[in-house]
């Protein structure tokens, strides 16, 4: 089965996001917005398992500021333009944690936090988006207290498995 681990941010934000990528995310209607921790990964692992790892990594952390703070682009390696994400320490270390402790594989790229809001543009398209898109001044903070398993359905779309609050509690 194929998982990831998201933060669904604030439906404030999500709206926000979703106002783009209606028109400019071929994955709108597969996942709402979110704030990727851990990129997809296949494992056979009994899910039990899986998920008694991710929650005591969960209790290490406690409640984290998310900020954005603009919009930004992967390019030249994609045409991804997304909302920029601030990086934090629980953000980082949650990263890493996942990253040693979960079956998957090394991450491809860096740990950017961010929130997509277009991808799979052509130049032109990504050009002309982005160049309207920066102009944005997009500032907004909230409060995340959990993150979420996800897994994909056989029709490409991806669903909650199960969530996991922040903290000891």
């Amino acid at each position: 089965m194929k998982y990831g681990i998201v933060v669904f941010p604030s439906k404030t934000l999500q709206d926000l996001a979703n106002s783009y990528r209606k028109r400019y995310d071929p994955h709108y209607a597969l996942i709402p917005p979110h704030l990727t921790l851990q990129e997809a990964f296949e494992t056979d692992i009994d899910a039990d398992k899986l998920t008694n790892i991710i929650s005591e990594i969960a209790k290490k952390y406690e409640p984290f500021q998310l900020e954005v703070h603009k919009v930004s682009s992967f390019q030249p390696i994609n045409n991804t333009i997304y909302f920029k994400v601030k990086m934090n320490d629980v953000l980082q270390n949650l990263h890493e944690d996942f990253q040693q402790q979960l079956p998957c594989e090394e991450s491809k790229h860096p740990f950017v936090p961010h929130v997509t809001i277009a991808q799979k543009l052509s130049n032109d398209e990504h050009s002309d988006v982005y160049g309207s898109l920066r102009m944005l001044g997009v500032e907004h903070s909230e409060v995340v207290d959990r993150f979420h398993l996800v897994y994909q359905l056989e029709n490409g779309s991806w669903t909650v498995y199960e969530t996991f609050r922040l903290g000891k509690d």
